[in-house]
């Protein structure tokens, strides 16, 4: 039988409030609360290292920064998060080398059910899957099983509720894409 954490990976529903689930993300917490408060570089990044999945070691991270459990969040080389973003992992998140992340970008995994009932015990997810040298501007929320193709620029403030191809600029609520970028 799987485990709430498992399942809560593999996108079926599980119970949030499950013992494991709760300690990880206090742990998650805990860690955004220490980054906060860091007093050096090096703190800094070996707190990045332990909270994330991989990439925590050249992440670049301005606090306050906010995720669910961080342990399902994958990043590649040199990721930068500006001040405020959220990434609310209950399903992996991946995002390739050299992404930028504006102010207060919000990436979600996390979805509910829509029948009430089920909704006040369980809840599931879609990961998020960002490509490398993609820059999304500030305030734009990536909404749960999305995927941005490489070298794209989201618009800021943009609702991303689809999957956007690579090499585009996309903006809007919806998020669209709006034109290829070219050299």
């Amino acid at each position: 039988m799987k485990t709430e954490r498992e399942k809560m990976i593999a996108g079926e529903l599980y119970h949030p409030l499950d013992e494991e689930l709760t300690k990880a993300r206090k742990r998650a917490r805990q860690l955004c609360r220490a980054l906060e408060a860091a007093g050096s570089d090096s703190e800094h990044q070996l707190i990045l290292f332990e909270l994330f999945a991989a990439g925590g070691d050249t992440a670049i991270v301005q606090a306050p920064f906010y995720c669910d459990y961080g342990s399902n969040i994958h990043l590649g080389e040199r990721v930068f998060f500006n001040f405020n973003c959220v990434v609310l992992d209950v399903c992996e998140v991946h995002i390739g080398s050299h992404s930028l992340l504006g102010p207060a970008v919000q990436i979600y995994t996390a979805l509910h059910p829509m029948n009430a009932r089920e909704r006040r015990q369980a809840e599931f997810g879609r990961p998020v899957s960002i490509g490398s040298d993609v820059w999304v501007g500030g305030g734009a929320i990536i909404l749960p099983g999305v995927s941005i193709g490489s070298g794209a620029v989201i618009g800021a403030g943009s609702v991303v509720s689809r999957d956007i191809p690579e090499g585009v600029f996309a903006a809007g609520n919806p998020c669209r894409v709006l034109r290829e970028i070219k050299d």
